[in-house]
């Protein structure tokens, strides 16, 4: 058993390369040596959101709080809230963040395969994220 203290892992501003906007993450559990996954609880301000990104063996997302949006390519933006799951595909390309007007916190788990966890790509551009 393995008990990682909620102090040792401290929350981090996100990257600018990868966020809109202001956004936190707090590392949950990282990848082991026998596994393959590591979980963060993202809270996204309003407006905020991710950058254009995949993974290679998927992700998933559990909406804890708030009022989000979630986007896969060439897909409609849909709105997620408290207790939803969202399951990206390996690959897909897609963002996720909160809404306009309310802030929204989730769980983020993935997988590495060889060596690699998420591949991020262009911003979602203002225009894109207010359609």
């Amino acid at each position: 058993m393995k008990i990682t203290r909620n102090e040792i892992l401290p929350s981090v501003k996100g990257p600018e390369d990868w966020f809109t906007g202001s956004v936190r993450i707090d590392p949950l559990y990282q990848k082991e040596e026998k596994t393959k996954g590591a979980g963060s609880l993202v809270t996204f301000e309003p407006s905020a959101r991710t950058a254009w990104h995949t993974h290679p063996a998927g992700q998933t997302i559990i909406i804890l709080s708030g009022l989000g949006w979630v986007q896969k390519e060439n897909g409609i933006i849909e709105t997620v809230r408290a207790g939803d799951v969202v399951y990206f595909e390996p690959n897909e390309k897609h963002w996720h963040g909160a809404s306009p007007t309310k802030a929204m916190s989730h769980i983020a788990i993935q997988e590495e395969v060889n060596g690699e966890v998420v591949t991020w790509m262009e911003k979602v551009s203002d225009e894109q994220y207010n359609k």
